[in-house]
């Protein structure tokens, strides 16, 4: 880093799983079944806007799922299944970590409200 720059701040969020000040974040496009509505907290947005990392939350229902972007998360509650385009289907729930690569896709069925803290790059 030149030396007339500073390091950005940190972005910090203490005990993300009780963090109840979350943002509308509207109802999931392309349902299959069911209403899902997301909510959620950008925790940080990259000066590209390309990478951002925050907590997700979403309602039950089952939808279209296309990943733009490469994704890391971590479940904190909740249970959905993942059926991937040309693969096995997969469970996630509380304490599952998952990347998801740009370009996948399939459906993704929540079951019981889902929350997780993601970064996408």
């Amino acid at each position: 880093m030149p030396e007339d720059e500073t390091a950005p701040a940190a972005s910090v969020l203490q005990d993300p799983t009780a963090h109840d000040d979350l943002d509308d974040w509207g109802p999931v496009p392309d349902m299959i079944e069911g209403q899902s509505h997301t909510d959620g907290t950008l925790l940080h947005k990259g000066p590209d806007g390309e990478s951002e990392c925050g907590i997700w939350e979403c309602t039950p229902g089952h939808w279209e799922c296309v990943v733009e972007r490469d994704e890391f998360c971590h479940f904190l509650g909740g249970r959905a299944t993942y059926y991937p385009e040309d693969g096995e289907a997969f469970e996630v729930r509380e304490g599952t970590v998952a990347f998801f690569p740009e370009g996948w896709t399939g459906t993704c069925e929540v079951h019981d409200t889902v929350r997780k803290v993601y970064m996408c790059r």
